[in-house]
């Protein structure tokens, strides 16, 4: 099987190792990522901005690798503050209300930036 790997074109994928994206036959993976769009975070304290932001770079993502948002058939949501679940969740919906792929909402310590509020990792598999 052909990998195909899909850069952000971001200095952290040298630096890290890794990709935004791999697309192994169907199967595409999609980095944790987060709404930091030229070196700035978008959406400051703002959890459903953070979420859509993300949502949108992956729906890009999705589509460099011959995909879409109704290929996603999982997403986990890594979130420093449950307590906001309705608004990472208000996003996640408009996104996927029809597809509604499986997914997790998962509190952790802390992200990267403490500004972070979440981050969202996603796979995909694309029909034959």
């Amino acid at each position: 099987m052909n990998r195909r790997n899909i850069s952000s074109r971001v200095i952290w994928e040298d630096i890290v190792g890794y990709s935004r994206a791999v697309r192994i036959g169907n199967l595409i993976e999609i980095s944790g990522t987060t709404s930091i769009i030229d070196d700035k975070l978008v959406g400051k304290d703002d959890a459903y901005l953070q979420t859509v932001t993300i949502l949108n770079k992956v729906k890009s993502a999705l589509e460099e690798a011959g995909a879409s948002l109704k290929d996603v058939i999982r997403t986990r949501m890594f979130v420093t503050d449950i307590s906001k679940w309705k608004e990472y969740g208000k996003a996640h919906q408009e996104f996927f209300g029809e597809i509604k792929p499986a997914t997790s909402m998962i509190e952790v310590k802390s992200l990267i930036d403490p500004n972070m509020l979440i981050e969202i990792e996603v796979t995909a598999v694309v029909g034959e």
